[in-house]
């Protein structure tokens, strides 16, 4: 009762202790608690002598009524006496329940700790794809600071800047004319019109084949789903206006490309003979599979190459709806009700989708943009974010070892900052660029397949999105074969996640998207650029799987004349043995039954010791390394995952004898290059990927030669499945004969004086 007569309290009547302790603890000490049935006085209040009693009825509908302090201490007396009822109600469950409670705040504190972490970790991703600057997910940020760490920073700042509704076409870059004729390429591509009947029949439609060589290129497999297909040679001489590459390209290219010109004086061409035939591939939009692209021979080449293309794509996208903006800007409303003619654009922004494996070929792709933009121009152009973009892209060269010695191609591809967890969106608007653009706002998007599997999430997750995939006109995968040393299934997750129908419209205007967008046929207008330096199944699946172009595919097909096996420098017998198997499904399982069954039982004598089992795949090396240490053999073993520590000991062990076996990864191989000593017996479980990591297992017995020469083996195990990597380490015509031999065995021996 004490608490309800505090309600009917006047201020006037507290003493100083009284109000400090209401102002402390929000209601008055129980020792001054008291009954009263008086009513409060009623407070007279005067009126100013500027107001006006005439309109005092107008204005109190209209403004607010004036609460005075006493009104508002009474509020939060009401409030508090309430709360303080409700605490005294729960009192008795609090204390009740107390022990539980204790037990129960200590996995809450985990918990929370758990989805805290999960959520910074997810905040990339919501980021990155979010053009929304407000959402920030819970968390409030004071006005012009960034709570982001680095890698969840987004540009927000140049929003309208780098619109494509609100900007138009500037006189300088031409009024869009080149895009109407008709020879041009990408003008055929987007506006040629597929029937519902050519869908519908696309599955049942076999795939006509047609071969041809190509001078630099080579063996060319031209394919197609659809009934039209077109072959073409390359043509001796190439004009840059031919091409109808998009100001200010035509100009900036030569210059760009300089460093790969240093032909014959006589030969004008902008192009190496390998960018001219690629290009030509490209822009006549057509898939293309290129296995011959590595990183010590020709990667920049191609990298020049394929840069060029992309940023051709975008700027001539982006002039078009520049252009239609005009043009809608200056027409009449209620002149035409038809807006076919301006159907411009997808369903979402992003156009290109560039796969790269690190950091550093992201920071090259962009820098080949920056200098393609700029050229010869003594105007610079605006590049956003580009000193931000240099620091997390960039290496430091003092952070690599001085003394580190590794191959040549080690060094080329393991160049610069390696990192392979990033996304990044350029928004490119005629000479402006900007970095770190929000997904929904970008024209090209870069990333690796682990920092786009972090954004598309994966079934049952709540925070996932890739409706930024819905619109993508020009897909290239670079570098495939680094792929299959870091997580294939995340390439093989991002394709089966590739032009979906977004789940939210993201602003997009339907009356400026083309119809076979809108029509979810935009896969069949996909163009799809592979790159890789290798013949490999997996990667010849996503090709014939997912590149279904209206335009068609082209494959090069070259095949190994020689192989690697003749790289190997030291005196050794191999012994290739064939294993058969039914079918593709089966060839783990009979791998692994023929090698303890026919394989182990021959190396497990005593005098047998030093032997080096290489294995491809992770999931065969944790099946052979269980199936050791439950048959209790001496072996020791070294993976992707393993410390240091534990490498070096288990090098010591091999090296000194103590141990008999050792089971070594290709992933570690890939990523290591560690030089194993101590080899005597060499057992290749399954052919490498690279066909050059065979030779270099085997060239690792003389790196502790001690007059056991003669005593070296090398046993290798292959099937029929296998004729792609057997035709690499062999050569062709050596893997046909043993893959239609009635022998199983087949014996080869290098070094021979």
């Amino acid at each position: 009762m004490g608490k309800r007569a505090s309600r009917s309290q006047l201020l006037s009547t507290l003493t100083k202790k009284q109000k400090k302790h209401l102002r402390d603890f929000g209601e008055e000490h129980p020792f001054y608690d008291r009954v009263s049935g008086k009513e409060a006085k009623p407070q007279i209040c005067q009126l100013l002598e500027s107001s006006d009693p005439s309109n005092s009825e107008s204005e109190s509908e209209s403004e607010p009524e004036h609460i005075s302090g006493y009104h508002k201490l009474l509020a939060t007396l009401k409030n508090a006496s309430e709360e303080e009822e409700e605490e005294e109600g729960e009192e008795e469950e609090d204390s009740v329940g107390d022990a539980e409670m204790n037990e129960e705040d200590v996995s809450s504190d985990v918990s929370v700790e758990e989805e805290t972490a999960a959520e910074s970790a997810e905040m990339p991703e919501n980021v990155a794809i979010s053009g929304d600057p407000d959402e920030n997910h819970g968390e409030e940020q004071p006005a012009g600071t960034s709570q982001k760490s680095p890698a969840e920073f987004t540009d927000t700042k140049h929003e309208s800047l780098f619109s494509l509704e609100t900007n138009f076409l500037e006189e300088e870059g031409g009024d869009g004319s080149s895009l109407k004729v008709s020879q041009d390429p990408f003008v055929q591509h987007v506006n040629k019109e597929l029937k519902e009947k050519e869908i519908h029949a696309l599955p049942t439609n076999p795939r006509t084949t047609h071969q041809l060589k190509w001078p630099v290129m080579g063996q060319l497999v031209f394919s197609s789903r659809f009934q039209e297909m077109e072959m073409f040679k390359p043509p001796k001489d190439i004009d840059l206006k031919s091409l109808h590459l998009q100001k200010p390209l035509e100009s900036t290219w030569t210059k760009t490309n300089s460093q790969f010109l240093s032909g014959p004086p006589k030969s004008n061409s902008p192009f190496t003979p390998l960018q001219k035939e690629l290009f030509l591939v490209m822009n006549s939009y057509r898939d293309l599979f290129y296995p011959e692209r590595t990183a010590l021979k020709n990667g920049e080449e191609v990298r020049h190459v394929y840069c060029l293309h992309a940023l051709n794509h975008v700027l001539k996208a982006n002039a078009c709806v520049l252009s239609n903006n005009s043009r809608r800007r200056g027409q009449k409303p209620g002149l035409c009700d038809d807006d076919n003619g301006f159907r411009d654009q997808g369903l979402t922004r992003p156009k290109v989708l560039m796969v790269v494996p690190f950091r550093e070929a992201a920071l090259r792709v962009v820098q080949l943009f920056i200098r393609l933009l700029e050229g010869d121009s003594k105007k610079k152009i605006i590049v956003s974010n580009k000193k931000r973009f240099q620091n997390e892209y960039g290496s430091d060269p003092e952070e690599r070892p001085p003394n580190l010695k590794r191959p040549e191609d080690y060094e080329a591809v393991f160049m610069g900052n390696i990192d392979d967890h990033f996304r990044i969106g350029v928004a490119i608007l005629q000479r402006s660029v900007r970095l770190y653009a929000p997904f929904y706002s970008s024209d090209i998007l870069i990333a690796s397949p682990l920092g786009l599997r972090t954004i598309i999430g994966g079934e049952g997750e709540k925070k996932r999105d890739f409706d930024f995939l819905s619109s993508i006109e020009l897909l290239i995968i670079d570098q495939a074969d680094v792929y299959l040393m870091q997580n294939w299934e995340h390439v093989l997750h991002l394709m089966n996640h590739m032009n979906l129908l977004p789940l939210d419209s993201h602003g997009v205007d339907f009356s400026r998207v083309r119809m076979w967008s809108l029509n979810n046929w935009a896969r069949y207008y996909r163009q799809t650029l592979l790159f890789g330096a290798l013949q490999d199944a997996q990667i010849n699946s996503v090709f014939n799987k997912y590149c279904v172009n209206l335009q068609g595919q082209v494959a090069v097909r070259n095949v190994p004349r020689t192989g690697s096996i003749s790289h190997v420098l030291v005196q050794l017998p191999h012994v290739f043995q064939r294993m058969e198997a039914e079918s593709l499904a089966t060839v783990i399982d009979a791998r692994f039954n023929f090698f303890i069954n026919k394989i182990l039982p021959q190396y497990r004598d005593a005098v047998m010791s030093h032997t080096l089992i290489y294995v491809p795949s992770y999931f065969d090396y944790v099946r052979l390394r269980n199936y050791f240490k439950k048959e209790e053999l001496n072996f020791t073993h070294i993976c992707e995952y393993t410390q240091k520590s534990a490498i070096s000991r288990a090098r010591h062990f091999f090296l000194q004898g103590e141990k008999q076996f050792l089971l070594l990864t290709e992933r570690f191989h890939f990523y290591k290059r560690y030089t194993i000593r101590g080899i005597r017996n060499l057992i290749f479980y399954e052919l490498p990927t690279y066909p050059h990591f065979y030779s270099d297992i085997c060239n690792m017995l003389r790196a502790t030669s001690r007059g056991e020469e003669a005593t070296w083996t090398c046993t290798v195990l292959y099937a029929k499945y296998d004729a792609q990597r057997l035709a690499a380490v062999v050569g062709v015509e050596r893997a046909a004969q043993m893959l239609q031999s009635k022998k199983n065995v087949h014996l080869f021996v290098t070094g021979e004086q």
